[in-house]
């Protein structure tokens, strides 16, 4: 369950959020990931925020689900986009080989870290064989809430890599950085890619 108060941050300041991260052309991180998609490929985009990474996808030939627990972010990946996204959070996510990738840019990390093992589990029974993943986190331990109220789980690049073994993945990818979000801080982050065999 995602926490009420994250939610109520994220519908407050959807339209700060999307011009945030708006952009004309996928960036170099999510164009490596497009390009190893096939093509018409299904692809989760879970916590799609505004829609733009699921835009990018569509535009490119494939064929995102954008999901998000914000309406707010919802009504404008609808309204601008086009998009068919749909509210919901980690724990609706459901079936087996679903999808060709699963886009978790930067979401996961508003889930209590005792439910991540069940969110990467589900994640990787909806992936197909040779489907990938692509995970961004905040790192760090522990959690806490930001300047305007996200509560946020913060994990070491060995927890990551563990969770998403364990969940069955081999981890293809691994890099770090730091960079501005909404609050306005500068924070170190991990983007992690893994391949189901």
């Amino acid at each position: 369950m995602v926490d009420a108060r994250t939610i109520a941050t994220y519908d407050a300041k959807a339209s700060d959020y999307a011009e945030l991260v708006g952009s004309d052309a996928p960036d170099k991180t999510l164009q490596s990931f497009i390009d190893l998609i096939p093509a018409g490929g299904h692809v989760l985009d879970l916590g799609c925020g505004p829609g733009t990474a699921s835009a990018h996808m569509k535009a490119a030939g494939l064929v995102p689900d954008p999901v998000d627990a914000s309406e707010g972010m919802i009504a404008i990946a609808r309204n601008k986009f086009s998009l068919d996204a749909r509210v919901g959070q980690f724990d609706d996510i459901k079936g087996t080989d679903v999808y060709d990738g699963v886009w978790a840019n930067f979401s996961l990390l508003h889930a209590p870290i005792t439910d991540l093992p069940h969110h990467f589990a589900a994640l990787f029974t909806a992936t197909k064989p040779g489907g990938i993943i692509h995970v961004g986190m905040k790192t760090g331990s522990g959690s806490e809430r930001d300047k305007i109220d996200r509560l946020y789980t913060y994990v070491t690049v060995e927890k990551l890599t563990r969770l998403l073994t364990d969940a069955g993945y081999h981890v293809t990818n691994i890099k770090e950085g730091a960079e501005a979000g909404l609050a306005g801080t500068i924070d170190p982050f991990v983007i992690m890619r893994g391949k189901k065999p």
